[in-house]
């Protein structure tokens, strides 16, 4: 495995990209069964998954720089591609109403794709849009290499500068919960750091068991994150608390 991405699902479900199967896992209860496999051909579907998210109703989404596309996912796992391979390399995503955002590595933008399928609609220009995330009150969150490496747009395309320079190392991917606070992952620091509402970034937790972690995701109050070189989920409280959910501790 070369997990990059977790999205949550209904009932405890947590939805996982592969590059390396290729294609999405399925893991439940400490069980896990393959939701799609790809063909190690290129260009064919998710054979270059990168990013997987999930809507307010339980919808399946999923990038594939291979195929430059985003994929409606079933719960069968057949795939509906959205975009006509109008995406170059989509590496992260949310859901905010009827629209997908989509960050872009390749095109450095981020785009507005409606989840029916459609034209995408340039929301940003940036460079290195790694991270996109959707807060409670529909804000779009874009983490970047760069400073300002984390900022917030309204519906409307308004920004507001969180951190301002640039502290992370190697940021992939953020998290927001309700109150406003921001969770990014940082592959070279091998740390999750906690962005508070008017405070500097702190990490949350640091060093081993992590060693890569990449794909971010909310469950309820508790943060997953995916780790490609420890090939592991792991579970981090917002106290910072960390425990490894698959491969189950002593397996």
């Amino acid at each position: 495995m070369y997990p990059l991405d977790v999205a949550v699902g209904a009932e405890s479900v947590r939805y996982v990209a592969d590059r390396k199967l290729p294609g999405l896992w399925r893991l439940k209860d400490g069980k896990t069964e393959v939701l799609f496999q790809g063909s190690r051909k290129f260009r064919t579907p998710l054979n270059a998954v990168r990013c997987v998210c999930t809507g307010p109703e339980g919808q399946l989404f999923a990038g594939d720089s291979a195929t430059r596309e985003v994929y409606a996912v079933s719960d069968s796992g057949e795939l509906t591609p959205l975009t006509s391979g109008r995406i170059g390399i989509p590496i992260s995503m949310a859901v905010a109403g009827d629209h997908l955002y989509v960050g872009d590595l390749e095109l450095q933008r981020v785009w507005k794709v409606p989840v029916a399928g459609g034209d995408p609609e340039e929301f940003i220009v940036t460079a290195g849009p790694r991270g996109v995330a959707v807060d409670s009150e529909q804000n779009v969150w874009v983490l970047t290499p760069h400073a300002p490496q984390l900022r917030k747009f309204s519906p409307d395309g308004d920004s507001e500068v969180i951190v301002a320079d640039a502290p992370f190392q190697f940021p992939h991917q953020v998290a927001v919960t309700a109150d406003g606070t921001a969770y990014v992952s940082d592959g070279y620091a091998k740390a999750i750091w906690k962005v508070a509402p008017g405070q500097a970034p702190a990490k949350l937790v640091d060093g081993e068991p992590l060693d890569n972690p990449v794909g971010i995701a909310l469950d309820g109050e508790t943060l997953l994150v995916i780790d490609s070189r420890a090939n592991a989920l792991f579970q981090v409280t917002v106290d910072g608390k960390i425990s490894r959910e698959y491969p189950a501790e002593g397996n």
